[in-house]
């Protein structure tokens, strides 16, 4: 092996080791950090609602933020997951390149919009705008335990509901690229044999550029889910004033998630046990997030194999 080989795969080795490391190191401090607020915590720290962080009497549980966190991510996704599909398809098999160019660049603009105008935007001007339909929701469908009345005061407009939708917008430009890059790479000849076969445009999709791309759709939209988890500024500024009773399992809730909680109560990290609660709920979210994008990451190797 030449000397400038034996360079390379010592700097490219190093540099999987030490990202690997970063990532372990990250977790361990986070446990590490953790430990003596959950040494200290006088609840069920996986199971309550309750978050309590003076030092004296530790009560504090992530169940509330899971839930919340969840819950927002989950609307987000089958919100965008469908959207995505159908613009992914049009810009790849029936728009014309002079308007799928700039269209596609237009939607990955949305990518580039800060989570704080996000956050702005879906409070003062989105919130307001579809506070009769959620109404409308809430009243035909409270039959239902999601569309049920949540915690938080009807007239409320930072709920999950709100803060999901929200969510869904800034996913969209994620899973709309990776689905639509998938799709331009479906094998030529698999799509000029169903068309010489007589099939229409809608056959040719269902039968060769879904099958080739259902893979790479799924883990893009795993990816968009783990970008949705870990937001932070645009729920802080949805559902900070939105804060009710324990979760109640409706999408008309208040509450916060992992990282708007966090967010949201940074001023109060001033003690090293009470900060210790924070952490704990941020080594949950790092856990979280990193199983839902090893998930992906599963997907599109077994595709590829």
């Amino acid at each position: 092996m030449r000397p400038g080989d034996r360079i390379f795969q010592f700097l490219t080795t190093g540099a999987g080791v030490f990202v690997v490391s970063l990532i372990g190191l990250i977790g361990l401090f986070l446990l590490v950090q953790a430990i003596p607020a959950l040494q200290a915590d006088n609840v069920n720290f996986l199971t309550s609602q309750v978050w309590q962080t003076e030092p004296n009497d530790m009560k504090f549980g992530i169940m509330g933020l899971l839930l919340v966190t969840v819950y927002s991510a989950l609307l987000a996704l089958i919100i965008a997951m469908p959207i995505s599909l159908g613009i992914a398809l049009f810009l790849t098999q029936y728009a014309p390149k002079r308007l799928a160019k700039p269209f596609a660049y237009v939607i990955d603009l949305l990518a580039a919009v800060p989570s704080i105008i996000y956050g702005l935007w879906g409070l003062m001007v989105f919130a307001p705008t579809i506070e009769p339909f959620s109404q409308w929701v809430n009243d035909t469908f409270s039959w239902v335990p999601i569309f049920a009345a949540g915690n938080v005061s009807p007239d409320m407009r930072g709920t999950i509901f709100t803060a999901g939708i929200v969510l869904a917008v800034m996913i969209l430009p994620i899973i709309t690229s990776l689905s639509r890059e998938v799709f331009e790479r479906t094998p030529t000849p698999h799509i000029e044999g169903a068309l010489a076969l007589g099939a229409t445009r809608w056959e040719v999709i269902r039968t060769t550029v879904l099958p080739f791309g259902k893979a790479g759709y799924i883990g893009a939209s795993m990816l968009g889910l783990g970008r949705a988890l870990g937001e932070t500024i645009a729920l802080a500024i949805i559902l900070t004033g939105a804060v009710g009773r324990e979760f109640t399992w409706s999408l008309f809730d208040g509450g916060a998630t992992f990282a708007s909680k966090i967010a949201a109560d940074y001023a109060e990290l001033n003690n090293e046990i009470s900060a210790g609660a924070y952490i704990a709920a941020g080594l949950v979210l790092f856990l979280l997030t990193f199983i839902v994008n090893f998930a992906a990451r599963s997907i599109i190797a077994k595709k590829g194999d």
